[in-house]
């Protein structure tokens, strides 16, 4: 392990950029697809809307394939992986879709899943069923 100097530390532990890439859904809202803050990324809701032509799929399968696809976007444009994701926040529109959702979410997160709350709402944006949010962490 290489020494690194005090100054170098504290600017990486100061460190604040917003993220933004096309491979991801626009805001649609006075915020940032996410924020790196030090070592963490903290990663808006994600929808299941498709980037390139703004459609969404109708089955919560797809739903979910989706909202991870656009969150793995701007992990990725961020420099973080899919393994650097410490936590995520579903939100479902329908509590029974809880083992449909975990199909898809088990093939992003195979091994070490990060933590999870699973929450059910009454609806969400777009009228899409699910949302998908999430915080990373990376050393540097």
């Amino acid at each position: 392990m290489a020494f690194v100097e005090p100054d170098s530390i504290l600017e990486q532990l100061t460190i604040k950029r917003t993220i933004s890439t096309d491979k991801a859904p626009k805001a649609i809202g006075p915020y940032s697809q996410a924020v790196q803050a030090g070592e963490f990324l903290y990663v808006s809701g994600q929808i299941p809307v498709d980037p390139e032509t703004g459609e969404i799929p109708n089955d919560i399968a797809s739903q979910a394939k989706r909202s991870l696809e656009n969150l793995k976007a701007i992990l990725e444009a961020a420099g973080y992986l899919l393994t650097d994701v410490v936590k995520t926040t579903v939100f479902s529109t329908d509590i029974n879709d809880f083992a449909e959702v975990n199909a898809v979410y088990s093939e992003y997160f195979p091994k070490e899943a990060p933590a999870r709350s699973f929450v059910a709402v009454k609806e969400l944006p777009k009228g899409v069923k699910i949302e998908i949010e999430a915080v990373a962490w990376r050393r540097k």
